[in-house]
Parts: C-alpha cells; structure tokens; sequence
C-alpha cells in the first residue's frame, strides 16, 4: 500500500527543488514503479513512470507544486503555459494554480491553454482552451518519449503567432531514442532541445531514481537491471 500524498512533504516555495524528494512523492503515489515494463518504444524497461496515476486532489496539488518550483528555479522567463491533451491537461492547471501562490510570482497572474484532440465544430469552435496563445509560453508535460507531442505543440503556439519559450516535464528517462542496431547519440529530451533551440526542465532524471535504487534496501533487487538498462540506452553526450 501506497503512502497517502497528505504523509508525503511539498517542496518548500523558498528552498531549492528537491529531486530525491520528488522521487519519493512518486513512489509513494505508484506512479514510478520496479519491474518489468514495455514501453511505447518497445523496450522493456525495470521501471515505470506513469503520471496519469498523480490522480487524486491532494496529489495533483503536490504535483503542481513540484512543477512551479522546477519552473521558478530555472529562471526562465515566460508568459504562459501550455498543456498537450491529455496528459498536460491537468499538469499545466495544477502548475498555474501553485505558480500563483509562490512567493516570487506574488500578485502575477499566470495564464494557461491547453488544446483538444480535434476541433470543435460548434460554440467558440476552434482546438485551442483556455488563454489566447501569446508571448513567450511554457509548454507542460510529463515525460518526452519520442517528442511527438512537444512538436505537436510548437506548432501550435507558432501559429498563434506565440514563441516557444521551454519545455518542463516531470522525469528525464535519460536515454537515447532510436532501435537499439541504430540508437542516436541523444535522448529525446536532447534531440528535442537542439531542433526547436528551447531548454528543457526537469524536476527529476534517471540518476535521482537511480540514487534511491542505491541507497534504499527496499529496492535493491532493481539495482542491477536499472544499471544494465542505462548502460544500453543511456546518453553519451
């Protein structure tokens, strides 16, 4: 049984991001998780990070509050965010909400979009919710697999005539995209920041999970198969 988000520590708006902390938070939730997993890519991979499972008030509060300290610590400049449906959904409103309540965005309003699978044909119409996509926007999500939906959404902020001003995501899986007789010398999260010229934020990478794997015994069995994974699909650069 997992540990209730209510038992697990926020991050503090006036510390530093704490990743190991985040790792945690996710564990206790079950959204990361040891095994055996297929991914979308095919790999079978010992472990798993599904933020679909932060599915509960208390949890996607926390959740947002991660993403707004990450997003804050960064100092990025933004205007807005913007959440890739499905997924981004909720993650960019849980990260406007505790944007709002930090301390050093005090009295600032943060807008935020999010778009529809496909157009609506009726009422306002249109794919876009939410804010008019403007100025330097933010966009939000969970992991970047292949990076199908952070060009998807780039797109779509360069059409409403806004710039693409970063990438913010949960976890850095930190391994390189591609079949494994022909494997780029970069991540997806990399590959992604070199095309559009955008950095990428990230609250945690494979090296704060697998920091946990180490030093925790509860997930020692794990250790030699998360070690093995990164050698074979780890970054080289």
């Amino acid at each position: 049984m997992t540990k209730s988000a209510q038992n697990t520590p926020a991050p503090s708006s006036s510390d530093a991001l704490d990743r190991s902390a985040f790792v945690a938070f996710a564990l206790s939730e079950g959204v990361l998780r040891f095994g055996q997993f297929v991914t979308k890519s095919g790999r079978t991979s010992p472990y798993f990070f599904n933020a679909g499972l932060f599915n509960q008030g208390a949890s996607v509060g926390r959740l947002g509050q991660f993403y707004a300290q990450a997003l804050v610590q960064s100092g990025l400049s933004f205007d807005m965010l913007f959440g890739p449906a499905y997924k981004g959904i909720p993650l960019a409103t849980s990260t406007a909400i505790a944007l709002s309540l930090h301390p050093a965005m005090v009295g600032q309003g943060v807008p935020f979009a999010f778009n529809r699978k496909e157009a609506k044909d009726h009422g306002e119409g249109g794919q876009l919710v939410g804010a008019p996509l403007k100025g330097r926007v933010v966009i939000i999500d969970d992991v970047i697999t292949a990076g199908t939906s952070v060009r998807e959404s780039v797109d779509l902020i360069l059409a409403a005539g806004a710039q693409p001003a970063g990438v913010l995501i949960a976890l850095d899986r930190a391994e390189r995209s591609g079949p494994d007789h022909a494997l780029s010398a970069r991540s997806a999260l990399q590959e992604v920041a070199h095309q559009f010229n955008i950095p990428v934020i990230t609250i945690a990478s494979l090296n704060d999970v697998l920091e946990v794997v180490q030093s925790q015994s509860e997930f020692a069995e794990y250790r030699d198969a998360v070690l093995a994974y990164r050698a074979k699909y780890g970054t080289t650069v």
